[in-house]
């Protein structure tokens, strides 16, 4: 009866020009505290460089979307040391709308390859 029509991804979860690679925003979308949350996202975070070829302490850029400012002591005390010797350049943010999906921390990062 004719061709299903194929659907568009909203956006890639990891794209590469050059030596460097983006990573989309990642979450944590189950119960937990922000300790839990974040340790979620950078374990995630490390994944994907690690599967294309980088690693945490070739991250140069990251940004940090907090669901509550209240949660940024208990993220950086997490956050501390995951990047190596030399920590990436980072903003962080509380999302006056809150994050999607409930997660309490939403981090993206810029690295290279």
């Amino acid at each position: 009866m004719g061709d299903k029509p194929t659907s568009t991804p909203l956006f890639s979860s990891a794209v590469s020009y050059g030596n460097l690679l983006f990573i989309a925003g990642v979450g944590a979308h189950f119960p937990g505290d922000i300790k839990a949350h974040t340790a979620h996202v950078l374990d995630e975070i490390q994944k994907q460089l690690e599967n294309a070829g980088s690693s945490m302490d070739k991250v140069l850029k990251c940004s940090v979307f907090l669901n509550d400012l209240k949660d940024y002591k208990g993220m950086n005390e997490v956050f501390k040391g995951r990047f190596g010797e030399n920590p990436p350049v980072r903003t962080t943010i509380a999302a006056a709308g809150g994050i999607p999906g409930d997660s309490l921390v939403e981090m993206d990062v810029i690295a290279y390859i």
